[in-house]
């Protein structure tokens, strides 16, 4: 199902950026309509069960989208969605839109993760650094883990950037036994 929430992801992304819509308030209602689909198993049954008929489920949706003061664009992807069927997959829909605007937009999402807690300036060098790397814009989050010893681990996407104390210690180990 992945490669059908992939394509709802990239063509509701389309939208957003052929009407120049704000990213942010977009993202945040999709989920906030996820977290009703999720939360609710009545409005579950209502959107998903071939038995309801369809102008009745869009006048929930339609209720729902004008008490939330949701976007035309986002109520008609909805809309799509309960048409298609495909409304439990919002979940993943809405992660998958997420990363597809970050892209578009030139942002990364960072997981940094350090032995002790950084300093502000500490924190801003580093993603200087990681946006250097990546060529993007960084959006970190932070963690601590006095495992590494020292230093950071940098995860964006699937790569990562280990300058940790504890990763150089096993590169050493390593070309040692070679």
């Amino acid at each position: 199902m992945a490669a059908v929430s992939s394509r709802y992801a990239r063509a509701f992304a389309d939208v957003v950026m052929a009407h120049k819509l704000d990213a942010a308030q977009t993202i945040a209602a999709l989920e906030q309509m996820s977290v009703a689909l999720d939360s609710s198993a009545d409005l579950r049954n209502v959107w998903d069960s071939p038995s309801v008929p369809q102008p009745q489920k869009l006048k929930v949706l339609d209720a729902m989208a004008a008490q939330a003061g949701h976007s035309k664009h986002l109520r008609n992807f909805l809309a799509v969605l309960i048409a298609q069927r495909r409304i439990r997959l919002l979940d993943e829909i809405t992660a998958l839109f997420k990363a597809e605007l970050s892209e578009r937009m030139g942002f990364a999402e960072a997981e940094i993760t350090s032995a002790r807690e950084l300093s502000p300036e500490e924190r801003s060098t580093l993603e200087a650094q990681v946006a250097k790397a990546t060529g993007k814009t960084i959006r970190a989050k932070y963690g601590r883990d006095p495992k590494i010893l020292g230093g950071a681990v940098v995860k964006v996407g699937s790569t990562v950037f280990d300058g940790s104390v504890k990763g150089k210690l096993e590169r050493i180990k390593h070309e040692m036994m070679s």
